[in-house]
């Protein structure tokens, strides 16, 4: 007879433990957001992305480009990947500010790439964190729909970037819906094209305006007023007819989709 060793039984107790700990640090990056954008607005350092900051230190900030032209340009796209990553609505003004300051090309260039990678890196943390888990859990009815966008996805983007909607919402809805890396890159880089330049062109042109205000700015402080204000909204750039011309850009980029789910109606007719 022969006598088998008796093998230990595993411990599961290993495998539950180690479930709560990836959960953890799957969390861990979209938690770091939160708390970076928490110490933001608790600091009030998102007040200073504005036209008084500008006005403020107009003269450092050209000394400092007309010397290291380079380096300005790669801090510029390092505050925009910052402000959209954490979903910081200021991106009107900044690409405002660097079409003024770099001209309208190269602003509307870099903020173009700021604006794409930090909208991929949020949306990164955002699929990483929730997105894999939303989509093992999602009912059958959520899980159509996200079948659906992913099915078109690439318009679908493309229609939510030409019209005013929030950044920071397109960037993680399609994280949640399962949409490709690659998809979304692309999208976001194509459909803030218009806006962006737009803004920036508007940008290029504001030098009477910003040296108007500076002169005011001064004129305020040197009659010891403490609390000298420079009042300019970049959402005026978006007058109705700037709207509407987005809005028919995005609509253009749901024809391919409308186009399809007529054919495949009117495929089965045909057949039948």
């Amino acid at each position: 007879m022969v006598i088998m060793p008796l093998l230990p039984e595993p411990n599961p107790a290993p495998a539950a433990a180690a479930a709560p700990r990836s959960a953890l640090w799957r969390l861990m990056p979209l938690a770091v957001v939160i708390a970076l954008v928490a110490i933001v607005y608790a600091m009030g350092w998102h007040r200073e992305l504005s036209l008084a900051t500008l006005v403020r230190h107009r003269a450092a900030i050209d000394g400092f480009i007309a010397v290291h032209k380079t380096a300005a340009v790669l801090g510029y796209v390092g505050l925009y990947i910052s402000v959209a990553a954490l979903s910081i609505p200021a991106g009107a003004w900044l690409t405002i500010t660097g079409g003024f300051l770099f001209g309208a090309i190269v602003g509307a260039l870099a903020a173009i790439v700021g604006a794409t990678l930090g909208a991929t890196g949020l949306f990164l943390i955002a699929q990483s964190a929730v997105g894999e888990h939303l989509a093992r859990r999602a009912g059958p009815m959520v899980g159509r729909f996200a079948a659906g966008f992913r099915a078109d996805a690439f318009n679908y983007l493309l229609f939510l970037r030409l019209v005013p909607v929030p950044f920071w919402l397109v960037n993680l809805v399609p994280a949640l819906l399962g949409v490709r890396l690659r998809t979304f890159v692309v999208a976001t880089a194509i459909g803030i094209i218009p806006a962006t330049f737009i803004f920036a062109f508007f940008g290029a042109g504001l030098d009477s305006v910003i040296s108007a205000q500076e002169a005011r700015y001064q004129a305020c402080r040197a009659a010891g007023v403490v609390d000298c204000e420079i009042h300019f909204e970049p959402a005026s750039v978006l007058t109705p007819t700037l709207l509407a011309a987005l809005a028919g850009l995005g609509l253009l980029a749901l024809i391919p989709v409308l186009a399809k789910r007529f054919w495949r109606r009117q495929s089965p007719a045909e057949n039948s």
